[in-house]
């Protein structure tokens, strides 16, 4: 049980980085909440794969300085869609 966790924990590493994805969609995708995607990519995925962990830890910090721009952008979407009703 402990080698499928860890297995996911680096898939879903591996998906991060390669997709620049955020936790949200990463556990929309793996079918996982967004406290388990956290708990695998910051403790274990630490522990399994250093190198992927420091990989997927500057995809996630990038995604946290752009979350108040991305949700802007999506508030005025929001109203802009509104207005044209």
């Amino acid at each position: 049980m402990r080698e499928l966790v860890e297995e996911r924990a680096v898939e879903i590493g591996e998906y991060i980085v390669d997709n620049k994805a955020t936790v949200r969609a990463a556990a929309k995708i793996f079918g996982i909440s967004k406290s388990t995607v956290h708990n695998d990519v910051n403790s274990r995925l630490r522990k399994v794969n250093p190198q992927l962990y420091t990989q997927v830890r500057h995809v996630l910090d990038v995604n946290k300085e752009e979350r108040h721009i991305r949700g802007g952008m999506a508030t005025m979407e929001k109203y802009k869609r509104m207005k044209e009703r």
